[in-house]
């Protein structure tokens, strides 16, 4: 083919942000098809107590070669480096000592590095049913830890963007705000493909209908929809999908990340100086001098985690375990006195599901998020019940499970039980293009390095831009190939 094609893109995220701009560098006509009133998908921000933060994503996993990374130091976008042991709250309330906690660390982080290479080297023949937990069980066999270290192992669990993806978000989208015709609040639902016979050729024609029910035709086709809305919706594909796509769609499980955060007037659980770690624009580490520690006397991670608590009555049957994040930390520029805390499945779901008729701004909303905040910012180091400093001034829950455009939920992940996981990923990449003209991206297409992430769809979105190029003769070749799988990934189950 040597015509200019016309390519449609669903989904005005990073995966459909980064497509449109390989396929306009190199010629192509593109247009995006948008169900929100805005840009970026997952990745947006608001403000909470009168703050700015990201309802989305807040890490960008792993460095090396990163292109958000490089991204963010383009924009000077400020990041932090959250490596180092968290402050460790045992299921008593109590605080587990750092030398305790930093040796719970070191053997988590090494044995996740761990079973990554051992995934790799023996998945032909890992039971299904094995889980990362189960490989837990085993190295902790081989160690000489305490049966209380043990325990704190099993329930224990890069760059933090302290800004917010703001600015990364604004250049990754310029390209397509210029140059794409981006039609705002229409949701697709169907997307039909039917052959054009010209002569002695054929080539594919689809039409995109909305929910309000235009339609438009066009040659080619990118799903960014996440897997999520997939699952959900596979019956807006015609002619359906090959059933090798479709059991992919509905083998590979997909999450449900949530985050609540609470602002005070102050940071009470700040103390004493010490050196945190930043990394500035240049991307080199630098130590500076911050005003205060973090959560507790003696830790220097703006982290804690507090195991299942038996000091305060959670619903029966969900594990209650909570990841809270100081936002006091970040550089003085971008900090606030907010803490964030990131709730998991089931957990998350009762969070979502209590919160989903309450008004934002109702004494309901604000009371049932602080009954389920305050058993664990209570016990942080400064906190008093008399004290104005620790009464929360504003919250805000996430409720990504309630969103259908975000596919009722958080990122894809890897299931216990799933037997052909790798498989799975490799046809959701491949899609039905050469054939239907029907590409797939989204971070559930990502090479396995960064299923799960921004990074993973931003390079979905160039690959699958890349393969609509090559079939065109568009621009230099080799735009958009796939990146290898050799960093570790941060695709995790619940």
């Amino acid at each position: 083919m040597t015509r200019r094609p016309h390519v449609a893109i669903i989904g005005a995220g990073f995966a459909g942000l980064r497509c449109a701009d390989i396929l306009l560098q190199n010629g192509a006509q593109v247009t995006i098809f948008e169900a929100r009133n805005r840009v970026g998908g997952r990745v947006f921000q608001t403000t909470v107590g009168g703050h700015a933060v990201d309802l989305g994503p807040n890490f960008i996993h792993g460095s090396g070669a990163n292109p958000i990374v490089s991204l963010a130091q383009l924009t000077s976008t400020e990041l932090l480096d959250v490596d180092g042991a968290p402050a460790l709250y045992s299921g008593d309330g109590s605080l587990v000592d750092e030398k305790t906690a930093g040796k719970v660390a070191e053997f988590v982080w090494s044995t996740i590095g761990e079973a990554f290479k051992y995934s790799n080297s023996h998945k032909d023949t890992i039971p299904p049913e094995k889980s990362l937990l189960d490989f837990f069980h085993e190295q902790l066999e081989k160690t000489d830890f305490s049966p209380e270290e043990k325990r704190l192992c099993l329930e224990s669990s890069n760059y933090f963007v302290a800004s917010t993806y703001k600015h990364i978000l604004k250049h990754v989208s310029n390209r397509a705000l210029q140059d794409a015709e981006i039609r705002y609040n229409q949701p697709i639902v169907k997307i039909e493909s039917r052959p054009i016979i010209q002569g002695t050729s054929t080539r594919q024609e689809i039409t995109l209908t909305t929910e309000a029910g235009e339609t438009s035709q066009f040659d080619e086709v990118v799903v960014t929809c996440p897997l999520g809305w997939l699952k959900r919706n596979k019956s807006a594909f015609i002619p359906e999908l090959p059933p090798r796509l479709t059991s992919a769609i509905d083998s590979i499980s997909y999450g449900r990340l949530e985050k609540v955060y609470v602002t005070f007037p102050r940071a009470f659980w700040k103390s004493e100086p010490v050196n945190m770690v930043s990394l500035p624009v240049n991307g080199s580490e630098s130590h500076t001098n911050d005003p205060s520690t973090d959560l507790t006397q003696n830790q220097s991670s703006p982290f804690a985690q507090f195991l299942h608590p038996a000091y305060t009555e959670v619903p029966a049957g969900i594990p209650w375990n909570q990841e809270c994040l100081s936002m006091a930390s970040f550089p003085e520029d971008c900090a606030h006195p907010t803490l964030l805390f990131y709730t998991y499945g089931p957990c998350a779901t009762h969070i979502v599901s209590t919160v989903s008729a309450m008004d934002p701004a109702s004494s309901e909303y604000y009371t049932f998020l602080d009954n389920f905040t305050k058993p664990f910012y209570s016990r942080l180091h400064g906190y008093s019940s008399s004290s104005p400093d620790c009464t929360p001034k504003a919250f805000l829950a996430t409720q990504w499970q309630n969103d259908p455009y975000a596919g009722n939920g958080s990122y894809c992940n890897f299931q216990v039980g799933l037997q052909q996981g790798d498989e799975d990923i490799e046809v959701l990449r491949a899609g039905v293009g050469l054939d239907h003209g029907i590409w797939f991206a989204g971070e559930h297409t990502s090479p396995f390095v960064a299923l799960g992430t921004t990074t993973g769809a931003f390079w979905s979105g160039e690959r699958a831009g890349g393969q609509i190029c090559a079939r065109y003769g568009l621009g230099k070749a080799g735009v958009g190939l796939e990146r290898d799988d050799s960093l570790p990934s941060a695709a995790m189950g619940e």
